[in-house]
């Protein structure tokens, strides 16, 4: 009888270094590696904590824990392999933190002149709680994005209550900023956010455009207010177009004469993009006498924004207007009533200084309801 030979049981191969975790007497465990190597242990502690699963928020924080401490085993694994190989690596660049790289970011938009350096802080101190403070810039994936998106949505509370959708709004658009000049600078190859559709993404909501008919800027003209050069501004604002800070910059250097016409050449202090504006006979209404004034003197002599916003709602309700009322509704009721007497969208884009002229459709919306409620008068008439 010929004996069958018995199949060998099949080993799986060890690792060369796994993952463990250290009980800490506050109740967190603290992730090592263990590397085993040549016959010689060693290990390296992560500074990466587990912590107690009390809520969603903990459980998530601890998954998004788990998938960076597995990362850098896998990279760890990679280079001991390579070694081992006499391979040696192509580039040994330091790893950059994502939280290093969204402070550089806030740095950079200083300097840039933005003024979102707020969100930014707000921004990194919610990926901390998201992830913690090891994620490299080669973990974000779109896992991580849209782990990122659903924290903002479901979980983030500073309050004790979810933000509102435009607040998570800020702060997605803050960190894909961010990943999108990672791009730019060659850190990552890809901004992840763009793998995601666009129903799982946070979208701006699309804010109320206040704004004053035709007939409540005649009883605004025709309403005496506290400070009159407020008033004019306002005024001039709605025959113009221009923002409160532009307003208060506006100096007579900026204004001149093109045969009849009276422009303004003014870098909008936003979006610090020029822009050249003619002005209408009602707007010119409104534009102090320059007197002997300079051509670095300033046209008007208005306060602080607050202060204005302060001054011009006692002059509305006396007005009889009960809308909410800032100087921005001054902006909103120019580019609404550009529309409403028949101005096209791309003009009307051009004189408000919108860069991309989907910013002004939100105007043209406006316009498109009231024809509708227009059209809709003669219901009822005939029947």
């Amino acid at each position: 009888r010929i004996a069958m030979a018995r199949n060998k049981k099949t080993t799986k191969a060890k690792e060369p270094i796994r993952l463990r975790m250290k009980d800490l007497s506050n109740g967190n465990k603290s992730l090592y590696l263990d590397i085993y190597r040549d016959g010689k242990r060693s290990y390296e502690y992560l500074k990466m904590y587990i912590v107690p699963e009390t809520d969603e928020n903990s459980r998530r924080q601890n998954q998004a824990t788990l998938v960076a401490a597995n990362k850098i085993k896998a990279d760890r694994i990679i280079e001991l392999t390579n070694g081992e190989a006499g391979i040696k690596q192509a580039k040994d660049e330091p790893k950059i933190y994502l939280l290093d790289w969204m402070q550089k970011y806030k740095e950079n938009q200083a300097k840039r002149g933005k003024k979102d350096g707020t969100q930014i802080v707000t921004a990194i101190n919610i990926l901390k709680m998201y992830a913690g403070e090891k994620v490299t810039m080669d973990m974000i994936d779109k896992p991580f994005c849209q782990g990122y998106i659903d924290y903002l949505l479901t979980e983030y509370k500073p309050n004790g209550k979810l933000v509102m959708h435009s607040t998570a709004h800020n702060y997605y658009r803050v960190v894909n900023g961010a990943l999108n000049a990672a791009v730019r600078e060659d850190i990552i190859k890809i901004n992840p956010f763009t793998r995601i559709g666009s129903s799982d993404k946070i979208h701006k909501p699309e804010s109320k455009r206040e704004y004053m008919t035709v007939d409540e800027v005649r009883k605004l003209i025709a309403t005496p207010m506290q400070n009159e050069e407020v008033k004019a501004a306002y005024l001039f604002s709605c025959f113009c177009g221009l923002r409160i800070s532009d307003i208060t910059a506006l100096k007579w250097e900026n204004v001149y004469q093109d045969g009849a016409q009276t422009r303004l050449e003014v870098v909008m202090q936003k979006t610090k993009a020029p822009i050249y504006l003619p002005l209408s006979p009602e707007a010119l209404r409104w534009m102090p006498e320059r007197g002997n004034k300079g051509p670095k003197d300033k046209v008007f002599n208005i306060p602080s924004s607050t202060a204005v916003n302060v001054l011009i709602k006692p002059w509305a309700k006396a007005a009889g207007i009960n809308k909410h009322f800032t100087f921005h509704t001054a902006r909103h009721t120019f580019a609404t009533m550009m529309l409403t007497l028949g101005a096209d969208l791309y003009t009307t884009s051009k004189l408000l200084g919108h860069t991309d002229v989907r910013m002004t459709q939100v105007y043209a919306k406006i316009v498109n309801r009231k024809k509708d409620e227009a059209v809709n008068l003669v219901n009822g008439l005939f029947d």
